[in-house]
């Protein structure tokens, strides 16, 4: 089977030669030493030497300084730039201080078309092999950035007590990144199998806001951004860290494909209970513990652990890190055991 074929039939689940895999997304400071123990020159040929079947494309997106499609939004407040935490959910918010829907409009809200490099993009997706599953990492995270628009105390308290000034900024956040998302689409048209996108909407015990508050504020954004994706024939990996068994039937509904990252060690989410629950409903990516196993687990014990969850799932499961983010402290000859588990 092609990389693509392997893919596709997994999330279908279908039966195939081995379950597909992914390394995730190893953030910079992981790279050299994955690239010292494979003994390669770069990202691309570690992808090779894995014989992993999904190959992230990321957007690109020249918007200093983070230059990154999911920093698109410079919602932290003027006294707050600069500064580490700038971004991070509690820092106050640009709408902190505003109460009327009709107040959206005093955001400098960016246009994407400026920024996002279209002709990078194609190059991007055409360079890499159709053998392979071509993934577009977009992340469209309305959720997380309507938090950050006010500061996420305050925007969960909006949701219950100013519902409209809540509703009318994550909606404009929406309709940024279904705009976004069509640049990109049409750019790679043709070139490109599925998308990343995502919030997260768990802790490590349980959700971080209740389900039904979710459902009526959050999931209608998803499904314009899934029904966009579908739109131009792709699957559709639906990320969210932490706890979220609650709303696995929701994402079902809405027409996910993939559900990721199974964080294997949070409440209700280790993939003897997905499979109890949800074997040959959905598709799964994840489910290798990258709190503790990956981290400080022996080659044996990761390797032992695959073995274990290819018997839950021959198919029907992407193995991968519980989390997209491959980190520094995770040992190479871990990530190696864990490969060389899955093609065994």
């Amino acid at each position: 089977m092609t990389h693509k074929d392997r893919f596709l039939a997994t999330i279908q689940n279908e039966v195939v030669d081995r379950p597909a895999s992914w390394l995730g997304l190893p953030v910079p400071s992981a790279e050299p030493a994955l690239m010292s123990h494979f003994n390669v020159q770069s990202m691309h040929e570690l992808k090779l030497r894995l014989d992993d079947d999904i190959y992230p494309i990321e957007v690109p997106y020249d918007f200093p300084p983070a230059n990154h499609i999911a920093c698109a939004f410079n919602f932290a407040k003027e006294e707050h730039r600069g500064r580490p935490d700038e971004r991070t959910l509690t820092t106050p918010g640009f709408f902190e201080d505003y109460n009327d829907p009709s107040d959206v409009d005093k955001f400098d809200w960016p246009d994407p078309e400026r920024y996002l490099d279209r002709k990078e993009s194609a190059r991007l997706a055409r360079s890499i092999d159709d053998s392979y599953c071509r993934m577009g990492i977009l992340w469209s995270a309305h959720f997380q950035d309507a938090c950050s628009a006010f500061g996420m105390e305050l925007a969960l308290m909006n949701m219950m007590i100013n519902p409209d000034i809540f509703r009318a900024v994550i909606d404009r956040i929406t309709q940024f990144y279904l705009r976004a998302n069509e640049l990109f689409y049409d750019a790679t048209k043709g070139y490109l199998d599925a998308v990343l996108i995502g919030n997260d909407f768990g802790g490590q015990k349980g959700l971080l806001v209740d389900p039904q508050s979710i459902r009526e504020f959050v999931f209608p954004g998803i499904k314009l951004l899934i029904d966009q994706a579908k739109s131009y024939g792709l699957k559709v990996m639906y990320h969210s860290c932490g706890s979220i068994f609650p709303l696995i039937p929701d994402f079902i509904n809405l027409g996910v494909d993939v559900i990721h990252p199974i964080q294997a060690l949070a409440t209700d989410m280790s993939v003897e209970h997905m499979h109890d629950n949800f074997a040959g409903k959905t598709a799964f990516c994840g489910g290798i513990d990258a709190q503790y196993l990956l981290v400080e687990g022996t080659p044996g014990e990761v390797f032992k652990r695959v073995q274990e969850v290819k018997g839950l799932f021959p198919t029907g499961l992407v193995i991968s890190p519980s989390h997209e983010a491959v980190l520094p402290d995770i040992p190479p000859e871990n990530i190696e055991a864990m490969f060389n588990s899955i093609k065994t």
